[in-house]
């Protein structure tokens, strides 16, 4: 739901979208239990690909892990990966290890809890462009990530790596630049792609559909 206006203007352009709700969050909620792993999300993708050739796979924060194994595990299907305000991280990275040290040990602490609600930081850097509709409808809808997905490390399995793109929103991107420079480990892997500035917030699908979209179809056609 959250790619609605996003996918609408991309079909509009002549394209075939699928945007994927990941098991055990959002509308598939139900579905969270201890095998909802970032094994089960790169195995969503990768169905949602099915038998298509010269697919782009479009990763925004969390979801650019499982794009990046499903990439590795299918690249012959794959013709680009695109991160939204997200990045090919390293083989054993995890999602846990992006939060703050006080949040992940508040995570890490005690039984895993089940996927549930999810009410957003009150960042202004994060919720840059959203206005109050937007918000309520992430209050609403959006749900926390199941507990075994942020903890399992990525990992990549040797598949011929697919050209990459990268459209920074919450951060600039000269920093982004100046990260890839100094071989930051959490840019490293940026080193070659090609980089898109689309200044914004994290919910750029959200916040700019109409600029998203036509930033996803200049890469596309590229």
């Amino acid at each position: 739901w959250a790619w609605d206006g996003v996918a609408e203007r991309l079909r509009a352009a002549g394209h075939v979208v699928r945007p994927v709700t990941l098991a055990g969050v959002g509308d598939r909620l139900d579905e969270d239990g201890p095998g909802t792993d970032l094994d089960r999300h790169t195995r969503d993708v990768i169905g949602a690909v099915g038998d298509d050739r010269d697919v782009i796979l479009v990763g925004h924060s969390y979801g650019g892990m499982p794009v990046a194994m499903a990439a590795d595990r299918i690249p012959e299907r794959v013709a680009r990966v695109v991160y939204v305000d997200s990045g090919p991280l390293a083989d054993g990275a995890r999602q846990i290890d992006m939060s703050d040290p006080e949040e992940k040990s508040a995570m890490e602490i005690g039984a895993p809890v089940p996927s549930r609600p999810w009410e957003p930081a009150d960042d202004p850097v994060l919720l840059a462009g959203l206005d109050a509709d937007a918000i309520a409808l992430l209050k609403s809808r959006a749900t926390t990530h199941p507990y075994a997905s942020i903890v399992q490390p990525l990992s990549r399995v040797g598949g011929k790596p697919a050209p990459v793109s990268m459209i920074a929103c919450s951060m600039p991107l000269d920093q982004v630049r100046a990260m890839v420079a100094q071989q930051h480990p959490m840019f490293a892997l940026l080193a070659g792609a090609d980089l898109y500035g689309l200044p914004t917030g994290h919910w750029p699908m959200l916040s700019e559909p109409a600029r998203l979209a036509a930033l996803l179809d200049e890469i596309a056609r590229d």
